[in-house]
């Protein structure tokens, strides 16, 4: 089972117990991380598709370190000019371990258990 998960302006796709690596996030390392706007869960035929997120579905996750993407060159140059400019960047991310992806059968589920006991 995986989701897709909308974070940071851009749509993930996300499985349990992978990592996955966003746009930098304001959050401690070791921190627990709740994605509630998840735009796809797969699970073979009990696939939902959400219009425009899945109700009542989470993504769960820990932050497990920050750190800098792998340099790029920027270059740019103008032909017949003699302008020549080089310029480097690296790109700052948050590696997110996904823990638990919630399904809201599965928190219906959970709610009938504790009535019933």
């Amino acid at each position: 089972m995986y989701a897709i998960v909308e974070t940071g302006g851009k749509q993930y796709p996300v499985e349990e117990g992978r990592y996955i690596d966003l746009e930098l996030l304001d959050a401690e390392k070791d921190a627990k991380i709740t994605f509630d706007k998840i735009v796809m869960l797969v699970n073979g035929k009990k696939s939902k598709v959400g219009q425009p997120y899945v109700t009542g579905a989470s993504v769960e996750g820990t932050v497990v370190k920050h750190d800098k993407a792998k340099k790029i060159i920027v270059f740019k140059q103008r032909p017949k000019k003699g302008y020549r400019k080089k310029q480097g960047h690296r790109q700052c991310f948050t590696r997110v371990m996904i823990t638990k992806i919630r399904t809201s059968a599965k928190k219906s589920a959970a709610a009938e258990e504790t009535t019933e006991a």
